[in-house]
């Protein structure tokens, strides 16, 4: 500033010559030849004067621009070292949790009555902090699952030919160079492959038509389905159909992949493909209802535009025809429920759209408008927004404005159940009816009994009960009911016989049986699936939520 200041100085010296000569060229009478000359001989030397005053600017400049650049080089390279120091800060080796998970492993098999050895491999492999600390509720899934579902009894290990210990593996190594492997493998009795294709039938999850035709490979993909289960009765410890789930659902929200290989009576395999570390990632800022929000590039198939006219109904879906191919539509803010406005409203045209996914599960989502395209930092989110449905974390921008990511794992799901919205919606149980739902208890112990009414009863279901196994059977021929949670330890008939009654009844052989009851043993466990309870709940370990949760499947 000062330097333009002389120069402005110098400038305002020379404006009365300037404005004398302008004068002169226009009415020459009005000034001397002499004069001219002065005023002539003065701007020639400030206009020299200025030449070398701008040209030293110039100079000066291009060496500060120069010194800039090299500062910008130095700055960059001392972040980049520091944000690696601070990447490696976060590493740490598997090691860090192969205690916990030998002893996670021990304590199953103890309550299983069965014997495994957990081998880990790759302990020294390290993986970002977050990551180890997102996966360990996974892994405790996949270890219950493998003791048991997977592993047999080393009495029915040894008439298989098999060492009546059981092998499970967790073996980590490095992919790609910037991901990581976890593979769990046990050399248990496999999944039961039509089982999974019968149960998930049962759920609605597929048709028996698509059963057919599906692949092994595709059939055993279906146990990451929340409520699928291959465990003939659910327990504490399993059978809900929610372990895989949460370890698929984990997995996509960290940007990896899982999958499943099992052979019959050899063993199954888990492999689960993941980032070796939380980094930054390219993302599309995209609006919709006037809010921005940013889609993984990674996932985005393509960017494009359409017209009213390009729109088409098919099966009681809109969609647009991309490369010969009918792919799904729907908008955005009404996927994320949030107040939509119509794109098309303030200026008619051709209104952009995000396809999403690959294959057969593109869906192409319309947006009020597509931004930019840059490299943000995920934020994952705290306590309670832990799981948010459709958002996967959230990153700041350069505006300092707050956008979430968005699942799109989660986007896929949400845009399915909005497309069949109208139907799913007729479909539905009222309230009225999941009321009128009737559930019998059996309990001879008053305080247990009042308990279990009283649970029931809160979450909407008609309880009635019954003091014994007698009492309960007499109640079921002469009323309706569409459950039965019953003690075991009864006077006159116990749950064991009860249960067993209502299955030789023709009547009642399809109602379900839920046992809550302190026996825990594996021989109690297994007399309960013999005799054909759908669930075996202990006391000892009750938790409403196993009941409450059983009884919404079953009911």
């Amino acid at each position: 500033m000062n330097r333009l200041g002389e120069w402005q100085k110098e400038w305002s010296k020379i404006q009365p010559q300037a404005r004398a000569l302008r004068q002169s060229l226009e009415r020459p009478a009005l000034l001397p030849g002499a004069a001219s000359n002065a005023s002539l001989k003065a701007l020639v030397e400030f206009s020299e004067w200025n030449h070398d005053y701008f040209r030293s600017l110039e100079i000066k400049v291009a060496t500060l621009s120069r010194t800039a650049a090299q500062d910008n080089l130095l700055i960059g390279k001392l972040v980049d070292d520091l944000l690696d120091d601070s990447k490696k800060l976060l590493m740490l080796p598997l090691s860090t949790l192969s205690g916990f998970f030998q002893k996670l492993v021990r304590d199953l098999c103890r309550d299983q009555r069965k014997q495994a050895e957990l081998v880990i491999i790759g302990e020294e492999v390290e993986i970002d902090k977050r990551i180890l600390e997102e996966m360990k509720d996974p892994l405790i899934h996949i270890f219950r699952n493998c003791v048991d579902h997977g592993l047999e009894t080393p009495e029915k290990r040894e008439q298989q030919g098999k060492e009546p210990r059981a092998k499970i593996t967790l073996a980590v190594s490095p992919l790609n160079g910037d991901k990581v492997e976890l593979v769990v493998t046990d050399d248990g009795a496999g999944i039961d492959i039509e089982r999974v294709k019968e149960f998930a039938v049962k759920q609605g999850i597929i048709s028996l038509e698509d059963t057919k035709g599906i692949s092994d490979h595709d059939a055993l993909q279906l146990i990451f389905r929340a409520d699928v289960s291959t465990s003939p009765i659910i327990t504490q410890l399993s059978g809900r159909g929610l372990g895989l789930a949460i370890v698929s659902e984990q997995t996509e929200k960290l940007g990896g992949l899982a999958s499943v290989e099992s052979v019959r009576h050899v063993g199954t395999t888990i492999r689960i493909a993941l980032p070796i570390a939380l980094r930054t990632f390219r993302g599309i800022l995209v609006e919709a209802a006037k809010q921005l929000f940013v889609l993984p590039t990674a996932q985005v198939e393509r960017v494009t535009r359409f017209k009213p006219e390009d729109v088409e109904t098919v099966e009681g879906r809109e969609t647009l025809a991309l490369n010969g191919r009918a792919v799904s539509l729907a908008r955005l803010a009404d996927v994320l429920e949030l107040s939509s406005v119509d794109p098309n409203g303030d200026a008619p045209g051709a209104t952009p759209v995000v396809i999403i996914g690959a294959g057969d599960k593109q869906i192409a989502f319309a947006v009020d408008a597509v931004l930019d395209e840059l490299e943000v930092l995920v934020k994952r989110l705290g306590k309670p927004l832990e799981r948010v449905r459709n958002i996967a974390g959230a990153t700041v921008l350069g505006s300092g404005r707050v956008a979430p990511i968005l699942s799109v794992a989660d986007l896929l799901k949400s845009a399915k159940l909005i497309a069949g919205k109208a139907t799913r919606f007729a479909e539905a149980k009222t309230p009225a009816e999941v009321e009128a739902k009737s559930i019998l208890v059996v309990e001879d112990s008053i305080t247990s009994r009042m308990l279990l009414k009283g649970i029931l009863e809160s979450a909407g279901y008609q309880v009635k009960t019954a003091v014994d196994g007698v009492e309960g059977f007499t109640t079921l021929r002469t009323a309706k009911c569409d459950l039965v949670v019953s003690d075991v330890e009864m006077p006159r008939m116990n749950g064991f016989d009860l249960t067993a009654k209502i299955r030789a009844d023709k009547k009642l052989a399809e109602l379900p049986v839920i046992l809550v009851t302190a026996l825990e043993t594996r021989e109690d466990r297994e007399r309960g699936i013999d005799v054909g309870a759908n669930a075996y709940l202990v006391k000892s370990n009750f938790d409403q939520s196993n009941l409450l949760e059983a009884v919404r499947r079953l009911a």
